[in-house]
């Protein structure tokens, strides 16, 4: 029998590679002659990088770079020479996880950390790089990261403007003579988990723009000057940003990524996969283990389980999923394609329990398991 485990992180309480010690610990007590495979996955989100690194077996490199307000911090990101393979994620540099809440106002932050980034990559010889666009601060439609790069934004005085959001409605000239040589050599897959145009109500200012600290004023305003520079890419790149879907994620950085990188943007989840050549890794299973922190109807539109039941699919393969609490507002798993499902929160005594024990907890979960299916 061949058992895949591929889960992502429990948020807090469970990393993705202890969801799966935990679990073949379990089986051991009950199964024989089986094969266990360990192939933990994430969406993009936090923890994404760990499991990146667990297979392109990189090392970390530290830089110094801007953060969003030009101010200079350590930023890291996961380099495999082997492979010639980057991991970067734009939160390293450009987050809202480097500042206290007070601190937030994407009118004036920048992606130019993120930028400095993708170069260090790409001088170290970098033919691969993946960018998870997941946590920005930034409402700069990519400006900052893309001036690292060599693109130039004039305005109509032919002067360069600072790279912020504010500053989007100034540009006049996206200038593209002096980008870098080596940017084309570099294919870029592009981490992105959203659908949101380029502007309008369902754009970045107005869906995102509230909770990186913008007034309505400031809402109105960055909106105003993502509309404006999509005119100016169309005129420059020959496409229109309100037609690419996820243009609007990160503060504009989705159609960046597209047009300033000539990236590919894609779920978090499937690059993941295909990092961890992971359609190849199930063939011939039995049964593939996932698992997360929660399972509700919202796991199954673009999250890592989603990921996990498309691919068993195809192949046939039955899927278990081990969760710290479930709440499919009474659907059956069944009707998502889970055969089993299980969760901490059926042995714990509380949500504090579950937390500091989930280890333990999921490991009682794959002895029932395991026991169901001997």
């Amino acid at each position: 029998m061949k058992i895949v485990l591929a889960p992502d992180k429990f948020k807090n309480s469970l990393t993705g590679m202890e969801f799966c010690n935990a679990v073949e610990k379990g089986l051991q007590k009950v199964l024989s002659n089986y094969d266990i495979v360990k192939l933990p996955l994430a969406d993009g989100g936090d923890g994404t990088i760990e499991v990146a690194d667990f297979y392109l077996k990189g090392k970390t490199i530290c830089l110094t770079v801007n953060n969003p307000f030009f101010q200079p911090i350590e930023a890291s990101y996961l380099y495999a020479e082997s492979s010639k393979t980057a991991f970067i994620e734009m939160a390293e540099a450009s987050g809202v996880k480097l500042l206290k809440q007070e601190q937030f106002d994407c009118k004036n932050a920048t992606t130019l950390g993120t930028g400095e980034l993708i170069l260090d990559a790409i001088e170290k010889g970098a033919k691969e790089i993946i960018l998870g666009i997941g946590g920005s601060a930034t409402n700069d439609c990519g400006i900052g990261m893309a001036t690292i790069l060599g693109y130039r934004f004039l305005d109509k005085d032919a002067n360069e403007v600072i790279p912020i959001g504010a500053n989007l409605k100034s540009i006049t000239t996206i200038d593209t003579s002096k980008v870098h040589p080596k940017l084309a050599d570099v294919n870029f897959s592009i981490a992105c988990d959203v659908t949101n145009p380029l502007y309008g109500k369902q754009g970045a200012a107005y869906v995102y723009g509230a909770q990186k600290g913008a007034t309505s004023e400031d809402i109105k305003m960055l909106d105003s000057g993502l509309k404006h520079f999509a005119s100016l890419i169309e005129g420059v790149f020959g496409i229109d940003p309100q037609l690419v879907s996820g243009a609007g994620a990160a503060g504009g950085m989705g159609i960046a990524s597209k047009v300033f990188l000539k990236g590919h943007l894609k779920p978090g989840i499937e690059l993941v996969k295909t990092l961890a050549n992971f359609d190849s890794g199930i063939e011939g299973a039995d049964w593939i283990i996932t698992g997360e922190g929660k399972l509700d109807t919202q796991t199954l539109s673009g999250k890592t389980i989603k990921g996990v039941l498309d691919s068993a699919k195809t192949k046939h393969i039955k899927v278990a999923a081990f969760c710290g609490g479930i709440d499919l507002e009474g659907k059956s798993p069944k009707q998502f394609g889970l055969e089993y499902t299980d969760a901490v929160m059926n042995y714990a005594k509380d949500l504090d329990d579950a937390m500091a024990n989930s280890y333990d907890y999921v490991q009682q979960m794959a002895i029932k398991f395991g026991q169901s299916i001997v």
